[in-house]
């Protein structure tokens, strides 16, 4: 006689998936979708949570500035830091030389103090016999233990220190020289296989980071339906797999077909545009206009695992500042003052609150 599967239901939790949960950089969120971090702790909670595993991320370049290279190099220093073997394609000469450029973790005391909570810390001296409860939800659900934040902030001037670079499974792949994509995607293909989905429990996951597909260097950049074709292998074999791939790619290279149908192949699409030097009517539009380096576009959110109902983000468009010339922040923006005058900006990073007018009340 055959052993009974106990049946399980639908709300019932996945233990063996909760175990998976002690991997560092590795966090829940709904409907059985998990997350690794993007780098950039705004960018996670404008997601909802960082990359979904088994998503593709592309990112579309401004001709104008290299912005794109922030989120990727965040985004690859994330994973080193995390221990996540990692696969990086360029169209440079010898890729391993940007590992060199890729920036380090702040210290953990400015991470200690940007991640604590007074609000929180002091609901827990009020209701301290709550704690162990708290503490409960906090370690199933966003705490990656004390060793590993699921998001560290990257000091883009420092680089990443050789502890990290030293013993780890990092892949570098040219394409300048390749004639065809099948080299590629065999490599992809074979990196992604360390990470299979089979079954509940996860042991690692895997980083790709795609830099400049199509670029000019590249030869086959005119091949646009065999880059197509990449694509949607690529993101067949990332859903399968427990990965992400992020694609950084310039469209105004590709017809305006074929850009459309990379758009759509897009899990989560993202795009940067370069703020001009001197723009007189945006600085009078715009709060915090000199502190700005660029814009970031949402486009697209990943919806893994549940019905494709389009994420509504409270703001699409947010500004990229450089904190004290060293941490990316991300902030939504807001309207100057009637006047013109300067003003600090309403809303907090990451946030998007609006702003509203302030004159007198008449009753």
């Amino acid at each position: 006689m055959s052993a009974t599967k106990t049946r399980t239901s639908s709300f019932s939790r996945n233990f063996a998936s909760a175990n998976s949960s002690q991997i560092p950089g590795l966090k829940y969120g709904p409907n059985g979708t998990m997350f690794i971090s993007s780098g950039i702790p705004d960018l996670d909670k404008i997601l909802g949570g960082g990359f979904s595993l088994g998503s593709l991320v592309m990112v579309m370049e401004d001709a104008e500035a290299p912005h794109h290279m922030l989120l990727l190099r965040n985004f690859m220093s994330q994973g080193l830091v995390h221990n996540q073997p990692l696969l990086y394609a360029s169209p440079s000469k010898d890729p391993r030389q940007f590992l060199g450029t890729l920036p380090s973790p702040a210290v953990p005391k400015d991470d200690k103090s940007s991640h604590r909570d007074p609000d929180q810390e002091k609901g827990l001296r009020i209701a301290w016999q709550y704690k162990k409860y708290f503490g409960e939800n906090q370690h199933s659900f966003d705490s990656q233990g004390g060793k590993h934040e699921f998001c560290n902030e990257f000091d883009l001037r420092k680089p990443l220190e050789r502890q990290f670079l030293s013993g780890k499974h990092i892949d570098c792949i040219s394409i300048q020289d390749s004639p065809n994509l099948v080299t590629l995607n065999d490599r992809c293909a074979t990196f992604l296989s360390q990470f299979p989905r089979s079954d509940g429990s996860i042991s690692s996951v895997g980083r790709i980071a795609i830099q400049s597909f199509c670029a000019p260097q590249c030869e086959f950049s005119n091949m646009e339906w065999d880059m197509l074709s990449f694509v949607r292998s690529l993101k067949g074999m990332v859903r399968s797999s427990n990965a992400v791939a992020v694609v950084t790619f310039p469209p105004n290279l590709l017809s305006p077909s074929s850009c459309k149908r990379w758009q759509h192949m897009a899990d989560t699409l993202l795009s940067v545009k370069a703020i001009p030097d001197e723009d007189k009517e945006l600085e009078k539009l715009l709060t915090g206009y000199q502190d700005m380096v660029g814009l970031l576009n949402v486009h697209k959110v990943a919806r893994l695992n549940t019905q494709q109902v389009p994420v509504i983000l409270e703001a699409t468009t947010l500004s990229i500042k450089l904190k004290k010339r060293r941490f990316m922040v991300l902030e939504c923006l807001n309207q100057a003052p009637i006047d013109g005058s300067s003003g600090s900006s309403y809303g907090t990073t990451g946030s998007c609150s609006v702003s509203s007018k302030t004159g007198t009340l008449d009753f």
